[in-house]
């Protein structure tokens, strides 16, 4: 799906920022409340939710198959569910959570749903989950490389049971089964069977967490095994909490700019990895804390280098290159090979464009060593990814002349990121 180009020049910060900034809820939460809402026995509401373009396009894929998603009002999403429905076709764009969590929904409805999206999509990995979906009963006609474009042949209902699969590659593959399967027939248990660890793990309890709010017997006691009962999930009112993901660039310019950032909206209690972040911010030089006022994340203007598995928040990776790229020393990032397989290759991405602006990089199979040298402003290819676009954003506040090829991007999780970070860079 092709879109105009945004070319756009980074800001630079003429000073410390110290700004108060609101962001709309999570992607990754929006997308789970979404889904489980079509799948309830009775009307949800979404309370803050995220407008994106994934967002927009999970709820348009659950208009495809029959739910009722009402989301005129920015501030409060409806869904009221209604048996899932064939023939129908989804748009998964580069969406993940998408491309992942509506398939086994598919394989509830009544007739066929076909699915395609950007060229990009087609080489994001699909296999284990249709592979557990066929072992499961589902009828699925897919490309050679077990990816989109695919058709899944809904009989309204599917048998469950247990799977084994290999989610070495994304947590989604294991999120999009346990969403579904308490109306599966004899519910589901997933037996996680890769010799690499299952990445973004947070992201698998937010899963759990959310899945039992809604009513499901839920058992994740055993490693690498999870367990849904079969059973009918309640429709509920889900308070979407800020995207920690989405705030990442804005709490660096607090560590570049040796300023203060705090993020208004932060719950007391969160399914996001907020402990996580924070040990990792303060290796990086800054310090991160919770008040009445929000999330405030504080910086020196100093950025010390690390040694850090990322394997948890892999989504953090560019933002953290950047911020590398940036520091006093040498940094080496871990853990993060799954990244390869996202909107883009992530590494290699990174690596190409640091490298452009001075920084010396080296790729190793699961991360990045980055040595910081002296940067210069040039042109930064985004690779139609919102998290590039990030990460050149911060770069761009030290180091004036970075120039995006594309700042449209962002609109993936947030379509007013560019008004943001100007208001933030003073401009």
């Amino acid at each position: 799906m092709s879109r105009p180009l945004q070319p756009w020049a980074a800001p630079t910060a003429t000073g410390p920022v110290n700004s108060v900034v609101r962001l709309p809820g999570s992607k990754s939460i929006t997308a789970r409340a979404l889904v489980l809402s079509a799948v309830a026995m009775g009307p949800s509401t979404l309370l803050a939710p995220l407008r994106a373009r994934d967002t927009e396009l999970m709820a348009a894929a659950l208009r495809a198959l029959g739910s009722h998603v009402n989301t005129a009002d920015e501030e409060r999403w409806e869904v009221r569910p209604r048996p899932l429905v064939g023939p129908a076709h989804v748009e998964v764009g580069l969406a993940g959570t998408v491309m992942r969590f509506v398939p086994p929904l598919a394989a509830l409805a009544n007739g066929p749903v076909t699915f395609d999206g950007d060229p990009r999509a087609r080489q994001r990995p699909l296999g284990p989950l249709l592979k557990a979906l066929r072992e499961l009963g589902a009828t699925i006609e897919a490309s050679s490389i077990d990816g989109l474009p695919l058709t899944v042949h809904g009989k309204g209902r599917l048998r469950g049971g247990e799977v084994h699969v290999d989610a070495s590659l994304s947590s989604q593959l294991i999120s999009g089964l346990l969403l579904a399967a308490a109306d599966f027939d004899e519910g589901i248990t997933v037996r996680h069977v890769g010799t690499n660890p299952v990445p973004s793990a947070p992201h698998l309890r937010m899963t759990v967490q959310m899945l039992r709010a809604a009513g499901a017997a839920v058992d994740d006691s055993a490693p690498n095994v999870w367990h849904v009962a079969p059973g009918r999930l309640s429709g509920r009112a889900w308070q979407v909490e800020p995207d920690l993901s989405g705030a990442a660039p804005f709490f660096a310019a607090a560590l570049v700019t040796g300023g203060s950032v705090t993020l208004t909206g932060w719950p007391r209690s969160s399914v996001q990895p907020v402990e996580k972040v924070r040990q990792l911010l303060t290796q990086l030089g800054g310090t991160l804390t919770l008040s009445e006022h929000g999330l405030t994340v504080a910086g020196t203007g100093v950025i010390s280098g690390i040694d850090a598995d990322l394997s948890d928040v892999g989504e953090l990776t560019p933002v953290v290159a950047a911020l590398a790229a940036l520091a006093e020393s040498p940094s080496v990032l871990r853990g993060v090979g799954h990244i390869r397989t996202h909107e883009t290759d992530r590494l290699a991405a990174l690596a190409r464009e640091l490298t452009a602006l001075g920084a010396r990089v080296t790729e190793t199979a699961d991360g990045l060593e980055i040595t910081p040298a002296p940067l210069t402003g040039t042109h930064f290819e985004t690779y139609d990814d919102h998290r590039m676009a990030h990460a050149a954003a911060v770069i761009g506040l030290r180091v004036p002349g970075v120039q995006l090829s594309d700042v449209a991007c962002t609109a993936k999780t947030l379509p007013e990121f560019a008004a943001l970070w100007g208001e933030l860079a003073g401009q």
